[in-house]
């Protein structure tokens, strides 16, 4: 297994999701609900590969994980990439870039 997956910047975000790019947030559902990235689908690290097939049936989807910082963003998008999700990437800083960028 190797970390082979690409993280794009905060700024890049808007954007990507405008064109149908899916925000992952793959933090608990208590971290969640004290903010996320508005309309982000919410699964936990824990439980990633057991639901993600079911929320995002095609694989060539953008999807672009984070958590508050960036571990388990990045882990999270080569998790994907393993289950062949090519275009699973993580967030720069995670939430707590994001929310930098915003201000």
């Amino acid at each position: 297994m190797c970390l082979c997956v690409e993280g794009v910047l905060p700024k890049q975000v808007d954007a990507l999701i405008a064109q149908g790019a899916i925000a992952l947030d793959i933090r608990d559902s208590e971290e969640h609900e004290k903010g996320h990235i508005e309309g982000s689908l919410n699964i936990s690290r824990g439980k990633l590969e057991m639901i993600i097939e079911a929320k995002v049936e095609n694989l060539e989807t953008v999807i672009l994980c984070y958590c508050n910082a960036v571990n388990r963003g990045a882990l999270s998008a080569n998790a994907l990439k393993n289950m062949g999700y090519e275009n699973a990437k993580y967030i720069n800083g995670g939430l707590l870039g994001y929310r930098s960028f915003q201000k």
